[in-house]
């Protein structure tokens, strides 16, 4: 399976690498487009074998799936160039939430997915967003799968779900690295412990919650059960960010919406603009 990438920015790059660590794909299965080639180019000379078009419409005449891995606000240019060249049989693969599969669908004739992939794809784990357009069949899923459960967990969601999906799959690394963060810096500030030894703690820590999460079958309530004693220091923290928290999360919630809401409206004006 031939497979393009127009956009070799930090998602594009992170999903290549770990096509290719994974073997899901190998370098020649791979073209590259990118508004700056030596970018491409550079991402390229990485793995030999990998090739780089000169332009988006060179590398949809050369790939069967095609990734865009680009900004919200650029996907409607990359469509207008790439619309004429495309053919039923093709699969385009949008990664952004803010681009619909009808955004796309009314557009282009070939079979549309949307994915929302995470940056713990580069580590071969965590969970792949999955959306399927209509002109997708069964087997069109099945293939696409395959592939993707080579670097994380594919998980379908209904699109109306797409951003708080992506708030927990997604922007959640994000999130609960700056939690962790705070949570070194207090103790660095506060105890004198080297950075470093409480760096490596709370990401082993980090590393076997997972797991516990994952495969040990915990929940999330179960393990905090699990570890605090009534009385105990643990059972007291968690009653101190229980109050203090409050309603922090909601307000993420929130905001995370805000800024899709905006976004999709960007997106809305530039795929109704021409058409």
């Amino acid at each position: 399976m031939r497979t393009g990438f127009i956009g070799t920015g930090s998602m594009g790059s992170i999903l290549v690498e770990a096509f290719v660590r994974s073997k899901a794909l190998n370098p020649d299965q791979i073209i590259l487009a990118n508004r700056t080639i030596s970018k491409a180019s550079s991402l390229a000379n990485s793995y030999p074998g990998l090739k780089v078009s000169p332009s988006n419409k060179e590398l949809v005449k050369q790939s069967d799936v095609i990734f865009i891995c680009v900004k919200p606000l650029e996907y409607k240019q990359v469509v207008d160039e790439i619309q004429q060249g495309l053919h039923p049989s093709q699969t385009v693969v949008s990664i952004t939430s803010a681009v619909l599969l009808k955004h796309l669908e009314n557009l282009l004739t070939c079979k549309i997915i949307k994915m929302i992939p995470s940056i713990t794809n580069y580590t071969l784990s965590g969970s792949v967003l999955c959306m399927y357009g209509q002109r997708v069949l069964p087997e069109d899923k099945e293939q696409f799968e395959n592939l993707i459960s080579q670097i994380g967990s594919p998980v379908c969601v209904e699109e109306e779900y797409t951003r708080v999906s992506s708030d927990l799959a997604s922007c959640g690394p994000a999130f609960l690295a700056f939690f962790l963060q705070k949570w070194i810096d207090a103790a660095v500030e506060m105890t004198g412990i080297p950075p470093e030894h409480a760096t490596i703690l709370a990401n082993e820590m980090t590393l076997g919650t997972g797991m516990l999460l994952t495969s040990g079958g915990f929940t999330p309530f179960e393990l905090q059960k699990r570890v605090s004693v009534p009385g105990g220091i643990t059972a007291k923290a968690l009653h101190m960010m229980e109050s203090e928290l409050g309603n922090i999360f909601h307000q993420l919630v929130r905001i995370t919406h805000d800024k899709y809401e905006e976004d999709l409206a960007k997106v809305e004006y530039l795929f109704k603009e021409k058409q």
